[in-house]
């Protein structure tokens, strides 16, 4: 599967895309907010073996893929959706080089797109941290309405963490994509 957008090409996993997965994953500044990471060799490893193995799903629900510079094949972060039903979950990582240059907001449009278009979800949400200032944005940019705040609903490294909950309707996507 393999989806492009103005300066990306968003395709899946392979073994090959080790180093720049692991640029990114191993980073503490980079999974500040996530409940991963940062990630050792072996952690990346599992990583690219569990996406491979998940793009041989069927009925697919998930979606990991990898998002590639255009113009010079750089691999820069990845994007998630995993679909529930006629919900499905967005997410996204980038590489702290090419933060705040719109790649995330790219690459989560054009996955939202798959999600209404393609797999004909009904509705696409996301979390972030309260923390996550860049996240919140991305989510705003894209058209998706804050819900709510969930309070310390999540435990990860050591303590409970809040999250805000954003969402985006089909139909609220399509016409925000034809204006």
């Amino acid at each position: 599967m393999q989806l492009e957008s103005a300066r990306l090409i968003i395709r899946e996993f392979g073994n090959h895309d080790f180093d720049g997965v692991h640029a990114y994953a191993s980073d503490p500044e980079v999974t500040e907010f996530t409940m991963w990471g940062p990630n050792t060799k072996e952690d990346t490893l599992k990583f690219l073996e569990d996406m491979i193995q998940m793009q041989e799903e069927r009925p697919r629900t998930g979606y990991e893929l990898a998002l590639v510079l255009k113009d010079s094949g750089q691999l820069i972060g990845g994007v998630g959706l995993h679909q529930m039903n006629r919900n499905a979950e967005l997410g996204y990582c980038l590489n702290k080089n090419y933060w705040r240059k719109g790649y995330a907001s790219e690459a989560a449009k054009a996955l939202c797109r798959f999600g209404f278009e393609q797999l004909d979800v009904h509705r696409i949400y996301a979390t972030c941290r309260p923390g996550n200032i860049g996240s919140a944005s991305v989510m705003r940019s894209i058209g998706m309405k804050q819900e709510g705040h969930l309070r310390q609903h999540l435990h990860y490294k050591g303590s409970y963490h809040d999250s805000y909950l954003y969402s985006i309707l089909k139909d609220e996507f399509t016409i925000k994509s034809s204006t």
